[in-house]
């Protein structure tokens, strides 16, 4: 346990509440609820703190819950300004530090599972544990939707969202599609498509996702990797949680990440899609109570850092040994015949 009920609130109150901090001048929005170890939960691109709705009131029951939203996202502050991924690393960083909060574990989701890792490479002295869902920056391969968005029309396309009637269109014919493709993996992942379609008319949202996605995607697909990196989170408890149906980020890369992750833990939701935590909230939050209970929280050794860190210049060694760098490309070339 990191710190002694940093915002306590009654047993029975555990519903997020809404609260606003100014940093470097911006406003930064985030929802926040419980008492206890601290988890900070980081959303994907276009998307925001509503988004762990479905779990973020029953893990407050056992831990202090920490959602914000993103710069450029949600209610915080859209400016002209770097969206880049260690950008938002030192957001978090920030945050953490005007609340009081020492140490966390990092929760991140699609683009905020490489938020998660690039915080856990700039800031280690202050996460516990990393929980990474569906997460971004394992490979290249994303969906061509996303590479489509970041080509040099993308944003004027988005800019079509504000034609009158073109969203409400979107919308129904989502719900058409969602209804033919069922419980599959973009029948799951639909719905939440749409809702972040909804935050994106807004002009300083879509500029600020454009931003956003053209740092970490071009027309061939993610151009950040966590790969090269993977052998420092050795120190580091680990949890990967992807869904079988993913559509956005392909399962193939939890198995890439959890071979270049020593001692990382997998779970795979065989009905679930992007989203694990809203297409199965009960099993993620039991995935992440009992991580957290069966785990000691990370300590920082800066010697045992210097050791991971000389270890891995070695030509030989992708992630920590030989033995792991032969699964990741064994993971990697699987990746690509599933893809052909």
């Amino acid at each position: 346990m990191t710190i002694s009920d940093p915002f306590p609130c009654p047993a029975d109150t555990f519903n997020p509440r809404v609260e606003f901090r100014t940093i470097h001048g911006y406003r930064r929005s985030f929802r926040i609820a419980g008492s206890g170890p601290v988890l900070l939960l980081i959303h994907g691109i276009g998307d925001n703190a509503t988004a762990w709705y479905p779990v973020h009131a029953r893990l407050a029951e056992r831990f202090t819950v920490v959602a914000p939203d993103l710069l450029g996202h949600g209610r915080s502050d859209k400016p002209r300004a770097d969206y880049s991924v260690p950008a938002y690393a030192n957001g978090m960083r920030d945050l953490l530090s005007l609340l009081g909060i020492d140490r966390a574990t990092v929760i991140g989701h699609s683009l905020g599972g490489g938020v998660a890792m690039q915080f856990a490479y700039q800031f280690p002295q202050l996460v516990e544990r990393l929980i990474l869902v569906g997460t971004g920056g394992v490979t290249r391969e994303v969906n061509i939707a996303l590479r489509a968005a970041s080509l040099p029309g993308g944003s004027e396309a988005l800019a079509l969202l504000r034609v009158p009637g073109v969203l409400p269109t979107l919308q129904a014919l989502g719900r058409f599609g969602g209804g033919l493709v069922g419980s599959t993996g973009l029948g799951r992942d639909l719905p939440h498509m749409l809702r972040i379609l909804t935050e994106l008319p807004e002009p300083r949202a879509s500029s600020a996702f454009t931003r956003t996605l053209r740092a970490v995607v071009d027309w061939r697909g993610q151009v950040v990797t966590m790969l090269d990196r993977c052998y420092l989170t050795e120190s580091v408890p680990v949890q990967l949680i992807w869904g079988r149906q993913d559509v956005v980020i392909p399962v193939s890369h939890a198995r890439m990440a959890h071979a270049a992750m020593p001692g990382s833990r997998l779970e795979i939701f065989d009905r679930a899609g992007h989203y694990p935590f809203a297409d199965d909230p009960e099993r993620f939050i039991d995935v992440v109570t009992r991580f957290v209970e069966e785990t000691e929280p990370a300590v920082y050794d800066q010697d045992r850092l210097r050791a991971l860190l000389c270890a891995g210049t070695d030509d030989e060694a992708l992630s920590g040994s030989a033995q792991t760098r032969a699964a990741v490309l064994e993971a990697i070339e699987e990746d690509e015949r599933s893809a052909t």
